[in-house]
């Protein structure tokens, strides 16, 4: 049977769905990809923009990326080529020249590297952008094809726009700002070596003048001969000019420019000469050293950085590391939709998340939000599988943001160690939240004792943090015992609901109760029982007082403000009923079974659109100032009624965990991208990983999504589908596994690894004379419960007849 490539005006998949193939470079929006290694990471486009930075994008930005520029998506990491003979000059990428009559155009997403080939004047083009696990830099891959019938005489022109430094800084003090920069050529290794005297790197926007050095090299170099180079922008662009045409291009010669000051570039220049059939390959190189020593390549093999051999090694090198990361879980459904996103696009698109947070995006700009402890712990999820030493190390770092008394930043920056401490009521409970989920994905107790600092001094193993985080939510609440809503919970934008301290989440004390639901085990397992018989008091005490004050009749009240009256009943004109508090009911174990029941029942009843739930409805169209900010923002998007992409993965969990399994499966394939991305043009953004939000009815450009990649939406949709309709169902004592089957599948297989072991699983209907079964390694048994360390076998095989 031929596989769905889901195909739109704009581009499909590749076969093996590990490639997104833009055909048509004139996109709704600039579609993204990453390319990084846990230090040195880049977006580019499927034109070549994007910027790239080494360990946070705000302080240590090292390319420019103008925010709101037009034409979009300006400037990038660019090849011209220019016919010598001829005169003419075009863009490998597309962009800039956009102008240009490309005979073809074709760009490959894939993962952790893109590809654009175009066709020009007789030379196909395919440069390929990646960033190896092994260099701190990036190598743009060129392959020319002379396709004509006579000798081309080519010049080749790489360049892009440098800022080196904070930019934040580089945009509201630009014009001083380039006073610092130290850029020249190195005639022995053919490179530009460009580094700046002054770094600012202020906590946040300030006057204060912290006197640094930037504490890094940057290097420019080509595996070709450099014949000419550039490091003024001015020089290289030439004036009254832009990207499109730089003069230096136009004329076929550099101006051979250093600078001391200025805005700066780095551009290089080659020759080659094509035979009419020939193909030669190069590339481009920017690399980033420690200005430890005054040698820029001191520890560098120079030679095999501009080994054009080594590049394409390397590139090979990152192709089979993603084939090792994806190894880790892999399902065959009958649904093509299902198999694309939970093997390749899902799965990557967590990786993304793990390392960018909310970050690193084109639209979340790397400026203001550094990382989350929310998104740090949550993001996890998708990680751990593959990579659980980096997540341990994570776990680890993000502790060091919590204070003595339990609570914690809201977020903080990498090299500066600095946040903000905001009082979002939920922001502790994710420290026990990502711990756990840590520890019964990899049994690795010895996290726990691992010692860590307090942000406020002091410090105390990690098992008395994650007690710490809880304890504390617990005593911020109210004399009845709901959580204290404070300056916001999850959804940031009810942010007037608690600030005086009286007012309550209902949502938080579901969460809460959570939380203190998924420790019980580790307490039990710890033989801490005065912490588990309190708490479980606490869990018990918020399930008697939410479902005393907060059942609404047909659905749980979200909030209470600080004055007592409720948020989210029936009697409001608007955000009558919002999704938080009806999901988790149900996740919590709170509810009574026929009150989660009739939560989800209404949620669906009167959230669910084409695309998904909304986060909320009917979205509010008249400031409330006691709500806050939801009531401010746009009706349909966003907070205030959108279809919440990551609030609506929520629903899909409470309808699995409530046994409404096709409803739960209807809800998760209308959200994945290439569904609700189908009337393309109104959807804008890439239709391979899932937005942060969809536009709703309640505005006039319903369908239309914002805020790709970086969202919470992309792990917990990657564990709906491995924990819920796989059915990988981990604990500290091992996997059980609980497929949830759509009544439309007659089966399905599906592979994971765990702790050393891989599990294969393969589950079909029963036939007319077949009982149903359940099998472990050929064994018939009550209950698919796997603890690893107790089978000899490498490859446990599961088998389930339903």
């Amino acid at each position: 049977m031929k596989k769905n490539l889901f195909e739109n005006k704009y581009g499909r998949f590749s076969e093996d769905y590990r490639e997104y193939i833009i055909t048509d470079p004139r996109t709704p929006r600039p579609w993204f990809n990453y390319m990084w290694n846990p230090k040195y990471a880049g977006l580019i486009s499927h034109t070549g923009g994007g910027f790239s930075f080494v360990d946070t994008p705000r302080d240590n930005r090292l390319t420019r990326m103008r925010y709101n520029c037009l034409p979009w998506d300006r400037p990038g990491r660019y090849v011209m080529i220019r016919d010598n003979d001829s005169k003419k000059y075009w863009s490998l990428s597309w962009a800039p020249t956009l102008d240009v009559k490309y005979k073809f155009y074709e760009c490959r997403h894939g993962l952790g590297y893109t590809s654009v080939e175009t066709e020009f004047d007789n030379i196909k083009g395919t440069l390929t952008y990646f960033v190896p696990r092994d260099l701190n830099g990036e190598i743009w891959k060129v392959r020319l094809v002379n396709t004509g019938k006579t000798q081309k005489n080519l010049g080749i022109y790489a360049f892009t726009e440098l800022m080196m430094g904070n930019a934040l800084n580089d945009i509201i003090n630009q014009p001083n700002d380039k006073h610092f920069t130290d850029i020249h050529y190195d005639k022995k290794h053919q490179t530009l070596t460009a580094t700046r005297r002054y770094w600012v790197l202020n906590k946040k926007v300030s006057v204060e003048q912290p006197n640094l050095d930037w504490k890094h090299w940057l290097l420019f170099t080509s595996t070709l001969p450099v014949t000419g180079y550039d490091s003024s922008l001015d020089a290289f662009i030439g004036r009254w000019r832009s990207e499109t045409n730089p003069v230096a291009v136009e004329n076929g010669k550099m101006g051979n420019t250093e600078i001391t000051a200025g805005d700066p570039v780095a551009a290089l220049q080659s020759e080659l000469t094509l035979a009419p059939g020939e193909e030669k390959e190069f590339a481009i190189v920017m690399i980033v050293n420690d200005k430890e020593e005054e040698n820029p390549f001191e520890g560098l093999d120079w030679k095999d950085i501009r080994n054009i051999s080594r590049c394409k090694k390397r590139f090979d090198e990152l192709n089979k590391w993603w084939d090792n990361y994806l190894s880790h879980f892999s399902i065959e459904s009958p649904d093509d939709d299902i198999n694309l996103m939970l093997n390749v696009w899902n799965q990557y698109q967590a990786a993304v998340t793990f390392d960018m947070a909310r970050n690193s995006g084109y639209y979340h700009g790397g400026l203001l939000f550094g990382t989350g402890m929310r998104d740090q712990f949550q993001d996890i999820l998708g990680v751990v599988l593959a990579d659980p030493e980096r997540v341990r190390a994570r776990l680890l770092n993000a502790l060091r943001f919590q204070f003595s008394d339990g609570s914690t930043l809201h977020n903080f920056f990498k090299l500066t160690d600095w946040g903000e401490r905001t009082n979002h009521s939920d922001t502790p409970l994710w420290i026990p939240f990502g711990l756990i989920e840590y520890l019964n994905e990899t049994g690795d107790m010895s996290i726990l004792d691992e010692d860590v600092t307090f942000y406020d001094g002091g410090s105390a193993n990690v098992y008395e943090h994650l007690k710490r985080a809880v304890d504390y939510a617990i005593s911020a609440t109210t004399e009845r015992g709901i959580p204290k809503m404070m300056n916001g919970d999850w959804n940031d934008t009810l942010d007037k609901v608690g600030p005086k301290g009286k007012g309550e989440t209902i949502w938080g004390g579901f969460f809460l109760a959570y939380i203190i639901k998924k420790s019980f085990e580790l307490l039990k397992k710890k033989g801490d029982f005065e912490t588990q018989a309190r708490w479980h008091s606490t869990y018990d005490h918020l399930g008697k007082v939410i479902n005393a004050v907060a059942w609404d009749g047909e659905w749980y009240i979200r909030a209470f403000k600080d004055n007592g009256e409720p948020l989210g009943t029936h009697e409001a004109e608007q955000g009558k009923i919002f999704i938080n508090s009806q999901t988790w009911s149900v996740i919590s174990g709170l509810a009574p079974k026929a009150r989660g029941s009739k939560a989800l029942e209404s949620t669906a009843k009167l959230l669910e659109r084409d695309n998904g739930i909304q986060i909320c409805w009917p979205s509010y169209t008249t400031v409330e100032e006691d709500v806050g900010l939801i009531s401010r923002c746009v009706p349909g998007k966003k907070e205030n009624g959108a279809i919440f992409n990551h609030a609506s993965s929520w629903f899909v969990l409470a309808s699995f965990l409530n046994g409404d399994t096709d409803k739960a499966f209807s809800v998760f394939k209308k959200m994945l991208p290439v569904n609700s991305s189908k009337r393309i043009d109104r959807y804008e953004i890439e239709p391979y990983v899932f937005a942060e939000y969809v536009t709703s009815p309640d505005h006039p450009t319903e369908g239309q999504a914002s805020h790709s990649w970086l969202t919470g939406t992309a792990v917990w949709m990657l564990r709906n589908g491995m924990d819920q309709i796989a059915g990988f169902k981990t604990s500290l004592e091992g996997i059980t596994i609980e497929p949830a089957i759509p009544s439309s599948w007659n089966g399905f297989s599906a592979t994971r690894k765990f702790r050393g072991k891989t599990i294969k699983l393969t589950c079909k209907k029963a036939g007319n004379n077949q009982s149903q079964v359940k099998k472990i390694n050929g064994e018939p048994v009550e209950k698919l419960s796997i603890t690893p360390a107790l089978y000899e076998e490498d490859v446990i095989n599961v088998e389930i007849v339903f």
